[in-house]
């Protein structure tokens, strides 16, 4: 009996399936037009468009219920979760939810007025409030720096809670705003990112992708955010492969390397007589780089100079 009861206890023995509690995970929407994101619940049960409370950044919030989680592939990898459904939302607390898109609204309307009115050079981008009532946070756009204490004041007096305006840039925006990219999808800032990497068109040149803004700018104006997910897979696989300019000796025949294919692992090169081929991993790897005369110059050079020394 004893040694039953350390088994139980000791988690490098064993454990005891039946005190185990199982998690299951759903997508969660805080808005209607908002992020999806996962959150984790003992609940089994719940079904699409129930409204539950989860413990989220600033207390426990309401949220709608868009579907189950897919499954972790991984079964030994532990499964993460953004958030924790705590509960079923009751009759008041859905009715409460139902009315908060009415009250930023109507937040959202009365600011852009008081702008007006205190002619104040911003541009209001999105109104939150706190299911409490506790707070409201005021997004907004500006060029420089604005004085917007005596809007805050008004705020206070209209809507009788904390006001907090936060200046975002234009990615911010755009992701508050959502949209559909180049790609025929919805934008990955407002669909999937939680936060913003640095872009560079190093990236777009790794990719062989063309330099024309039109075409790796996103709706922001600002490099496409998706430059960066297939970056990494081009420089390394770019790394074992002949840089373009150099040539290579394949079975007897001289070619120049024009450019490379790196998720085929094929090279395009030109020939003696011109002519464009495309070399396989297996020829190019197995080839013998030429040396440029330029180099053999240089190198008889230097032997010389060492000799004189």
């Amino acid at each position: 009996m004893a040694e039953e009861k350390q088994k139980k206890e000791d988690p490098k023995m064993g454990f005891d399936k039946k005190n185990v509690q199982l998690s299951y995970f759903y997508r969660i929407r805080f808005r209607d037009q908002g992020q999806e994101f996962t959150a984790s619940t003992l609940l089994d049960d719940l079904s699409r468009g129930e409204v539950v409370m989860v413990r989220g950044e600033y207390g426990i919030e309401p949220a709608s219920i868009i579907c189950s989680a897919p499954a972790c592939r991984e079964s030994e990898v532990e499964r993460r979760a953004s958030y924790e459904i705590l509960r079923r939302a009751v009759h008041e607390e859905c009715n409460r939810y139902e009315n908060i898109p009415v009250e930023e609204a109507h937040a959202f309307a009365t600011c852009k007025e008081l702008i007006v009115r205190h002619a104040l050079q911003m541009r209001l981008v999105r109104v939150e409030r706190f299911f409490n009532g506790s707070k409201m946070i005021f997004y907004f756009t500006a060029d420089k720096r604005v004085d917007f204490r005596a809007l805050v004041k008004d705020l206070v007096q209209e809507f009788r809670t904390r006001v907090e305006m936060r200046q975002v840039g234009v990615r911010h925006e755009t992701k508050m705003i959502g949209g559909l990219g180049t790609c025929g999808r919805e934008l990955c800032c407002s669909g999937h990112m939680k936060k913003f990497d640095s872009v560079s068109i190093k990236m777009a040149k790794e990719q062989d992708l063309p330099l024309n803004p039109s075409k790796i700018s996103g709706v922001c104006n600002r490099l496409l955010c998706c430059l960066t997910y297939e970056f990494e897979t081009y420089k390394r696989e770019r790394k074992g492969m002949p840089r373009p300019g150099k040539k290579l000796m394949v079975d007897g025949s001289c070619y120049r390397v024009k450019r490379q294919n790196p998720l085929q692992a094929t090279l395009q090169v030109v020939d003696e007589e011109g002519e464009i081929q495309i070399l396989n991993a297996e020829q190019w790897k197995n080839a013998e780089p030429v040396r440029s005369e330029k180099k053999a110059k240089k190198g008889k050079k230097d032997r010389k100079t060492d000799k004189k020394e």
